[in-house]
């Protein structure tokens, strides 16, 4: 029997045997994380370029940014240097690693979307008290409270699952490190202790849930009494992408953890897998770019600014 100590490296789910497919599937990952560091770097960058954006709604949205780019950077470069090089093998530390972010931002992540509907709520149910209840210092402490959280949960669960002892090999059946699959590894009662923590997670996460289902039925409510059509579609406009990046969010992750398991395979794993921990961070920049009119705006003003400069550069050269 082996334990937690005598681990010195993971084996992670590969996606395919054959060379060809490997290659495929590396350049797949690379186009997809090139996406996803374009679209949520120019939303930082126009945010943080353009002041017309400092306000509550584009504050949140340039941290959800930062946490789409943590996110798919915990997992998808490993998985791509994995395509690349035909190998399988991730350190102790590196899964570790790998878990504690993971969580980190996805955690993080979850309490930022449950803020931005707090956002939204009172931007369209209490206008006339958005500038007290969302002030600069009110933003900042909200979007540090959902970072610490995000925090707190990804060290509690590493902490507790890497402390189990594990005797059932080092292959894991993801392709990445996950605790659903590290637990499959233990060998004794104490997993009951991380399911324990897995499930008060759950609870809280169902928590938010609650909460935001219940702000857009008042925020539905409210735009409904907008007596112009104009007033109702730009109210609308602005809860829409909002509405998308959760409905995103929660399919994905429901799909990957509350599956029947006769309808489980490796296979399936993996695409589900994807969907939640690649697609989002991915998509997310391209939902809310597409439905938002400033934030298009400002972008067409970066790159022109962008334009012009290397232009004047190249001009200044000859």
């Amino acid at each position: 029997m082996s334990n937690s100590s005598s681990i010195s490296q993971f084996l992670l789910l590969a996606f395919a045997d054959r060379r060809e497919l490997q290659l495929l599937h590396f350049w797949l990952f690379l186009g997809i994380y090139l996406a996803a560091l374009l679209g949520n770097g120019l939303i930082i960058t126009t945010i943080a370029w353009d002041h017309h954006l400092h306000t509550p709604m584009y504050f949140f949205l340039l941290n959800l940014s930062l946490l789409d780019l943590g996110c798919i950077s915990t997992t998808l470069p490993k998985a791509m240097a994995n395509s690349l090089w035909d190998t399988r093998a991730i350190s102790y530390s590196a899964c570790a690693a790998q878990l504690f972010f993971f969580f980190f931002f996805l955690g993080a992540e979850w309490s930022l979307l449950t803020i931005m509907c707090y956002d939204r709520y009172v931007a369209i149910c209490r206008p006339l008290h958005y500038g007290t209840l969302l002030g600069s210092r009110a933003c900042v402490h909200m979007a540090a409270a959902a970072w610490a959280s995000g925090f707190l949960s990804a060290l509690l669960h590493t902490a507790s699952t890497f402390s189990l002892p594990l005797c059932q090999g080092n292959a894991l059946g993801q392709f990445f490190c996950e605790i659903p699959q590290i637990l499959k590894l233990s060998c004794s009662h104490s997993y009951l202790r991380e399911l324990g923590l897995l499930v008060v997670s759950a609870c809280l996460v169902f928590g938010c849930f609650v909460f935001m289902v219940v702000s857009y039925v008042q925020i539905f409510r409210a735009v409904l009494r907008i007596p112009s059509q104009q007033g109702r579609h730009k109210a609308f406009s602005t809860c829409l992408p909002h509405l998308a990046v959760v409905s995103l969010f929660i399919s994905t992750a429901m799909f990957a953890y509350l599956k029947p398991p006769s309808i489980s395979s490796p296979s399936l794993d993996l695409v589900v897998a994807v969907l939640y921990s690649v697609v989002p961070p991915a998509v997310n920049p391209l939902i809310y770019s597409m439905r938002n009119q400033e934030l298009k705006d400002a972008l067409r003003k970066v790159n022109s600014s962008l334009f012009k400069s290397e232009r004047f550069k190249a001009s200044f050269q000859k």
